[in-house]
């Protein structure tokens, strides 16, 4: 096997290695029925039991009742974004959305694009997206609130969803689900495209309570009625059964190997705490999010110049460090420091960075 390096891609990212190495000892012939994965129907028994079992542990591991369904989607976050309104709004209703930074802000688009009315409660683009507002302007009879419940671009993540006195919350938690614990009973949608925390580009985690289900209208394409899904057991059509299979296998891994989401949220504390603290105590690297709203998943910070950032990308790579690039839109650098992301990658990054300090500081 050629060496491994060190992934701190924001998405596509980092996947456990047992998870891997279950995927290479199988992939020929899974489960014994002398097919690939990739090739067996998904209407067998093989992929009956994967999907079931996806959604077995979904429930235990977020603590979930039957008054939710957990679907698997294709069209990622990007589709949700669309579907939810379209679903969930009726006309002359008022949706709520906390503006948090670029994905919030596509959310906010989709919902304009159909003639919903939509009321921006809070938004911290004031200063560049760098904290999560606390002060908000809520619609008493909104239809949904809507957050981003982690920026994957500024680093911010809220650390307590708010209080919205009743109005479903609706949450894009595609680069956060299952890291921590937290009471999914204000949720009326929660989303997440796989391929940043808990699977591989192209399916979409949707769970989605009974309630909202009832409100979505017959009238709307097919494809984008969420109970479509739910009736089928997420096969109405072909869905994307390899994708599933590996989230599986990371469900399984989450509730086995690390012993649940409680223990998943210790462990990532510590390792964004090594970071977190080395900028604190630094000079020469620079923090972009506030404290109190840093992301446990996405580690931002700038160094003095574009030029050293360049070179600290770049020797990063040369010594099997990847994925520190900021996003394009915002640049400086970026960790993103997932389920997967293990401790010793959080340590061998921090050594790195205190060396690149040392030589250029």
């Amino acid at each position: 096997m050629h060496a491994r390096i060190h992934n701190f891609n924001p998405g596509p990212a980092a996947l456990p290695l047992p998870v891997l190495e279950e995927i290479q000892s199988s992939f020929l012939n899974f489960s014994g029925s002398g097919m690939s994965i990739t090739e067996v129907s998904h209407r067998s028994k093989w992929f009956d039991a994967v999907i079931e079992d996806a959604i077995a542990r979904t429930r235990r591991l977020l603590g979930i009742d039957q008054r939710f369904k957990v679907l698997f989607l294709q069209g990622g976050a990007s589709m949700q974004f669309a579907m939810a309104p379209m679903n969930f709004a009726a006309a002359g209703q008022t949706v709520d959305y906390i503006n948090t930074g670029t994905w919030s802000t596509k959310a906010i688009k989709e919902a304009e694009i159909q003639g919903k009315t939509v009321n921006v409660a809070a938004s911290s683009e004031d200063r560049n997206f760098a904290y999560i507002p606390r002060e908000l302007d809520l619609t008493p009879d909104a239809a949904y609130v809507h957050i981003t419940s982690n920026n994957t671009i500024k680093g911010t993540q809220w650390a307590a969803f708010p209080d919205t006195a009743g109005v479903p919350l609706i949450a894009d938690m595609s680069s956060d689900i299952m890291s921590r614990p937290f009471d999914a009973a204000p949720f009326g949608l929660i989303y997440a495209g796989a391929q940043k925390n808990i699977g591989p580009s192209g399916v979409c985690m949707v769970i989605v309570r009974d309630d909202l289900l009832a409100r979505s209208p017959a009238d709307i394409p097919t494809m984008l009625n969420y109970n479509t899904y739910a009736d089928k057991n997420s096969m109405y059509n072909t869905p994307p059964c390899f994708a599933i299979y590996v989230v599986q296998l990371v469900l399984k891994w989450l509730e086995e190997t690390v012993g649940g989401l409680a223990q998943m949220d210790a462990l990532n504390r510590r390792k964004a705490g090594l970071i977190y603290d080395l900028v604190e105590q630094s000079e020469f690297y620079r923090g972009t999010a506030d404290a109190d709203s840093r992301s446990l998943m996405n580690v931002t910070f700038r160094l003095p110049s574009e030029d050293l950032e360049q070179r600290f990308v770049a020797q990063a790579l040369e010594n099997g460090l990847g994925g520190l690039k900021g996003h394009r839109s915002v640049g400086g650098c970026r960790a993103s420091i997932y389920n997967a992301s293990e401790m010793a990658a959080v340590e061998a990054l921090v050594d790195y960075m205190r060396t690149f300090e040392q030589r250029n500081g």
